[in-house]
């Protein structure tokens, strides 16, 4: 790729005459020069039009680049001109299209370079004088014929297309492409009163002039005897057909009085049909793929992680996850024995709120976050419901946020969440229609019973709801109008980010607590570990979530550290896991990732150490084991990079067992990071930070750690494998030899053989080592020394309470 040339000092060379007549299609590819873009639009440099063009392992998608598409009109009958491309031509040739598409040049007289403030105006000269040129060059339509001032600029389509249908699934070419979308119309142009069109025979096969209930029956014909662009298709069916399409109103939008199309400031993102997905770099989706005549991405609704069915979810096989009897005996003990118990149902809940309304609050939290709300529910009674409501408040602006293709335009969605917190908070009849998916979409169109919950909170609690959620919405406002197809620019935008999704969070959780009297007052003021706590956990979410981010065109790595080891400058780099270079690549960047995450644990540490009521406690513990636990996951781990990446729901089980105490869960984060730290490979660019960031959590976890029999446990979690396996063979042994065994009083086998002895005692043995380890993990875990409070014993000042004074603090 080639930089835009630099200033000289002497006279400038005239610009070269650009001759389409003179060039054959092979010399086209090697001499023009396309304008490179970045994601943004904005010019970054110039490359020939044939490496923009290639699709390969190195460049999946080519070079990004700018293009323009022509729509010319015929102003008596309203038909448009399309062509067909020519046989001859190299990438997508025999294709019926739009009138004109082509490429502004670098270097060209007049210019046909863009910059922003053109885009900002509307006024785009330089994708109009290229379209001038290429629409004499490819229809002969003379200059004058086609005025500078009659094109009108509609707004920009950023795609990619891989050749597939010419050439097979590992076309070597495709489109990659910024689309400049320009209308124009000429009187007696069906006729030929007003237009001259005389196809170049190396460019087009034929024209048709088509109106628009015609060409809305040939593109339904899928699979028929016609081929379409994929950018044709994608523009003809997003915006020109339909009772509100463009093509309603082409006469206002030629004549510059249709400004609710100018959509300028606005670049439209869209995989292309399925067809056209492959090519050499066997690319996928990536810019979230839309389903044709709809305005929604293309998965399944009833599976949120993962795209919402896109991207695989790597799970472990049901035979793995039994075989960790530890987690096996905790999921039981969670399940049956020890369960986080509910308060929704304590009488000063039950008497204080519309219980239909409270009802569906609790049913969709349940299901817009399984794993969030049996946490949420053991809250002690003063703050449970405010903690739902806080949650689900932000979940509905989240779900604005997140969705891409709801809003006519980014300044659209702006302004919802500008006014979210007056519109959702203050309106209680507010509500909201075809944004989301599924449950989320749910909670928007019902938020009228959230809002009667959240009116009937303390003061207190709505003001500080009000607050985050303002706060909240300006800083997703701020990140909606940019592009984060490839990741936030830098770690400082990262962080900026992730403080307004999560970080306020924390700080707005912090100060619900120390309005309920269950915490010290100091807590509401305590911002900046509060704000690393919620770093820790978006983080973690960040690099779990790399693929599902990138499939929806919305990612958040940070360029300044992928790019260090990205060789195409594409954050879809690490991607393709069949080369190892590729994977040393990418587990480098993941790694620096989490230890970037990792370096946040010991604040989070310390948030936890000011806590003072159990429940409290154990309601920001269960969330920070699990983070802890995911980053050991992901750490090395190049699953990360075709799926999202989950921890063994027994494992989930037992972390949360571990969050009944300081001790449980200082040792969680201890085993974690020694775990992180012992799989590191100094060969790794970021091996003396990882260990670092891991030794400074092993520091302060230490006397947590020494209470544990570290002997003990490793011979433990030998024995959690053996034993099954011993049960197991002896079992099957003795099934086999059922015919050597006889019962005498039809009590006890008679023994034939010493084996059987042997065999029997075994089995025995293992199955009363799997109890009673079970037994003994129960009765350990609640042996340790309890230094946290109950709710029931903290009284309005977070200090715990004398047994004289619990009658005065019901549980």
């Amino acid at each position: 790729m080639t930089d835009a040339p630099a200033a000289s000092a002497g006279p400038a060379a005239a610009p070269p005459v650009w001759d389409g007549d003179a060039m054959t299609q092979e010399e086209f590819m090697l001499r023009d020069t396309v304008l490179v873009l970045d994601r943004d639009d904005n010019v970054t440099g110039s490359e020939s039009k044939k490496q923009a063009h290639v699709f390969s392992p190195e460049q999946p998608r080519g070079v990004l680049h700018r293009a323009f598409s022509v729509f010319l009109f015929d102003e008596e009958s309203g038909e448009v001109l399309l062509q067909k491309r020519a046989a001859s031509k190299i990438t997508f040739p025999n294709v019926w299209t739009n009138t004109c598409c082509s490429h502004p040049l670098h270097g060209m007289a007049p210019p046909e370079n863009d910059g922003p403030a053109a885009v900002a105006d509307g006024s785009v000269p330089g994708a109009k004088h290229a379209a001038i040129r290429k629409l004499k060059h490819e229809l002969g339509i003379p200059c004058e014929e086609v005025p500078h001032a009659n094109f009108r600029f509609l707004t920009r389509m950023h795609y990619w297309a891989a050749d597939t249908v010419t050439h097979g699934d590992d076309a070597p070419w495709g489109e990659h492409e910024i689309d400049y979308i320009l209308f124009i119309s000429v009187k007696g142009a069906k006729d030929g009163s007003g237009l001259t069109v005389k196809a170049h025979p190396d460019e087009v096969d034929d024209v048709w002039w088509i109106g628009p209930e015609r060409l809305a029956e040939e593109l339904a014909k899928e699979g028929g005897p016609l081929l379409w662009s994929p950018w044709f298709r994608l523009i003809a069916r997003r915006w020109l057909l339909g009772e509100k399409g463009w093509w309603a109103e082409w006469k206002k939008i030629c004549a510059g009085e249709a400004h609710r199309h100018d959509d300028w400031n606005s670049v439209h993102r869209f995989d292309p049909p399925k067809e056209h997905m492959g090519g050499g770099g066997r690319a996928g989706p990536w810019l979230g793929e839309i389903a044709l005549g709809e305005s929604k991405g293309v998965g399944d609704g009833s599976l949120k992680q993962g795209a919402y069915g896109k991207v695989k979810i790597h799970k472990e096989g049901k035979l793995s996850q039994l075989s960790h009897l530890d987690e096996v005996w905790a999921a039981a003990t969670l399940l049956y024995i020890k369960p986080l118990t509910s308060n929704l149902h304590h009488p000063s809940i039950t008497s204080a709120f519309d219980q239909e309304n409270l009802k569906f609050c609790d049913d969709i939290l349940c299901k817009v976050s399984r794993s969030f709300a049996a946490v949420i529910r053991q809250l002690p009674p003063p703050m449970l419901v405010d903690v739902m409501i806080f949650y689900l408040v932000l979940r509905a602006l989240d779900t604005v946020e997140d969705d891409m293709t709801a809003f006519a335009s980014n300044k659209v969605k702006i302004d919802h969440l500008s006014s979210f917190h007056k519109t959702a908070l203050g309106d209680p009849n507010w509500s909201m229609d075809g944004v989301g998916e599924a449950d989320e979409r749910r909670l928007l169109q019902e938020f009228p019973k959230c809002h009667s919950i959240y009116a009937a909170l303390s003061a207190d609690s709505r003001r500080i709801i009000t607050d985050i959620t303002m706060r909240m919405a300006a800083g997703m406002a701020e990140f909606v109008g940019k592009d984060l197809g490839q990741g936030t620019a830098n770690i400082k935008e990262y962080d900026r980010y992730c403080h307004f999704v999560a970080g306020l969070v924390g700080e707005g959780l912090s100060r619900l607590f120390a309005s309920s009297g269950l915490e010290k007052a100091s807590l509401a003021g305590e911002l900046f570990l509060s704000d690393r706590m919620g770093l820790f956990l978006q983080k973690t979410n960040i690099i779990r979530d790399y693929l599902e981010d990138y499939v929806d065109g919305r990612a958040f790595w940070p360029q300044t550290v992928w790019k260090k080891y990205s060789k195409t400058g594409d954050l879809g780099y690490f991607k393709n896991q069949d080369s190892a270079p590729v994977r040393n690549a990418a587990l480098g960047c993941l790694n620096e990732l989490v230890t970037d995450a990792l370096e946040l644990a010991p604040d989070c540490l310390g948030y936890l150490s000011g806590l003072r009521c159990a429940e409290i406690y154990r309601f920001c513990a269960i969330p920070q084991v699990m983070a802890i636990a995911t980053l050991e996951k992901c750490y090395g781990n190049t699953d990360v990079f075709t799926g999202v990446v989950k921890i063994r729901k027994g494992l989930s089980c037992k972390l949360i067992l571990a969050t009944s105490d300081r001790e449980g869960v200082h040792a969680t984060f201890s085993a974690m990071a020694r775990a992180i730290a012992g799989r590191a490979d100094p060969k790794d660019p970021s091996y003396a930070r990882t260990v670092r960031a891991c030794d400074a959590i092993c520091e302060l976890t230490v006397k947590s750690e020494e209470t544990t029999n570290d002997h003990l446990m490793k011979i433990t979690r030998v024995c959690n494998y053996i034993a099954p396996v011993l049960a197991t063979a002896s079992a099957m042994y003795l099934t086999g030899r059922k015919k050597s065994l006889t019962f005498e009083d039809g009590m006890f086998p008679k023994v034939y053989q010493t084996t059987d002895v042997v065999v029997l005692t075994v089995l025995f043995a293992c199955l009363v080592y799997l109890v009673s380890f079970g037994l003994m993990g129960f009765v350990l875990a609640d042996s340790t020394e309890q230094k946290l409070q109950p709710a029931a014993k903290v009284n309005q000042y977070g200090e715990k309470i004398s047994s004289k004074q619990e009658k005065k603090f019901p549980a």
